[in-house]
């Protein structure tokens, strides 16, 4: 069991990104020490490191939150596949939603800026915004 300043640590985040985590549901502490402290599993800690991941690819908290109930659910993996496919849904509409809203405006670029643009997305992301958007269409 680790203190909040030893799970920030190991996390590599703040003691205060760890309480805000723990305010919002995000992480839960394991109990409580006789001197007031909580106390946090290295599930913990697990749980940290997911929600910086997701951080990384722009997750909002409440998918974030979804998620990790999702993980730490005793459900069947075929209810997890379903719940996983209708929070991938839910990333396709709003994906959707941008490209409509981003498309006019590089319509409206010359060739040359459209370009440098497009140099910017990896061949990888490039095939993969072209599939999105065959499915959502």
């Amino acid at each position: 069991m680790y203190r909040i300043g030893e799970v920030a640590k190991l996390a590599n985040v703040s003691k205060r990104t760890i309480d805000y985590y723990t305010q919002i549901g995000l992480l839960h502490a394991d109990r409580t020490s006789g001197s007031n402290y909580r106390l946090y599993s290295e599930q913990a800690l697990d749980d940290i490191h997911f929600i910086e991941e997701c951080k990384h690819f722009n997750m909002c908290l409440q998918d974030i939150k979804d998620r990790l109930e999702l993980k730490r659910s005793q459900t069947n993996e075929e209810d997890k596949l379903l719940k996983q496919a209708e929070i991938l849904a839910s990333h396709m509409k709003q994906l959707d939603h941008e490209i409509k809203e981003l498309k006019p405006i590089f319509d409206k670029l010359n060739g040359e800026n459209q370009e440098m643009i497009a140099s910017r997305i990896s061949p990888q992301r490039m095939a993969l915004i072209q599939s999105l958007m065959v499915l959502l269409h």
